[in-house]
């Protein structure tokens, strides 16, 4: 019972990865980041394009802004699913 609680607990606070963001395109509703490493992904640190699940994630932030995001593998793409400015 303990193990399906945490599998729950995990799945609502997802891995945050850090970065900023370098560019905005949402007339193709992707994001550039350059960000640290990604955990949940085993990826180091670069600059990359990621799709948005949602347009208007696109809305909390702009260029030079310092982000936490979560980026997921779906459909053999990487899409950001949630992203806040960084404390």
């Amino acid at each position: 019972m303990a193990l399906a609680f945490g599998a729950n607990l995990a799945m609502a606070d997802p891995v945050m990865s850090e970065g900023v963001i370098r560019k905005i395109d949402k007339s193709i509703k992707k994001i550039t980041i350059k960000h640290g490493e990604i955990k949940n992904l085993d990826m180091p640190g670069m600059t990359m394009v990621f799709q948005v699940k949602d347009e208007a994630l696109l809305n909390k932030v702009k260029p030079g802004d310092a982000v936490k995001f979560h980026v997921e593998k779906q459909d053999g793409a990487l899409v950001v699913t949630e992203i806040k400015p960084a404390p």
